[in-house]
């Protein structure tokens, strides 16, 4: 749903292969089909919110990403991979906790591979009591809007900057 992708960075050649209702295990399996049949330079991977909907495990989100950035590296050994962390939702926000421990156990990981980075949406999506910021939501209060998209567009344009 992120429309303005291509215009949120302009001079990146950026494809969006996101598709609703993915999880972790999904970007695993159509790797081959969504990632790397374009040998990007760069990969970053959105998921896991539903992984949590669904009753995965934090531990199993992380080592889904686990087996995604193995699958992915079959074919493209040095490509730069970031996981972009599970956003607190008003729609999920029983699901924070869960959210949380998931984002940790992902970071402290990425933090120990070459080339895997962890970047940080969480964080700047709460209000100041530690709450999801409602505003940044469709009326569905799970999926964002465009300023909860640029929030996402100013952490990663930074990591695909240094790449």
């Amino acid at each position: 749903m992120w429309d303005s992708l291509g215009d949120d960075f302009t001079g990146v050649p950026v494809i969006n292969r996101g598709f609703g209702g993915s999880r972790v295990r999904d970007a695993t399996y159509f790797a081959g089909r969504i990632v790397t049949a374009y040998q990007p330079r760069a990969v970053v991977l959105y998921a896991g919110d539903n992984d949590l909907a669904e009753g995965r495990t934090p531990k199993q989100v992380r080592d889904d990403f686990a087996a995604f950035v193995a699958k992915v590296r079959e074919s493209q050994p040095q490509v730069r991979i970031a996981f972009v962390s599970i956003k607190p939702s008003p729609a999920r926000e029983a699901l924070m906790p869960q959210a949380r421990e998931a984002n940790a156990l992902v970071r402290e990981w990425a933090g120990r591979q070459q080339g895997v980075d962890y970047l940080d949406v969480f964080l700047p999506m709460l209000d100041g009591q530690g709450r999801p910021r409602a505003e940044l939501f469709v009326d569905d209060r799970l999926h964002m809007n465009s300023s909860g998209y640029m929030i996402w567009a100013g952490v990663v344009r930074p990591w695909l900057a240094g790449l």
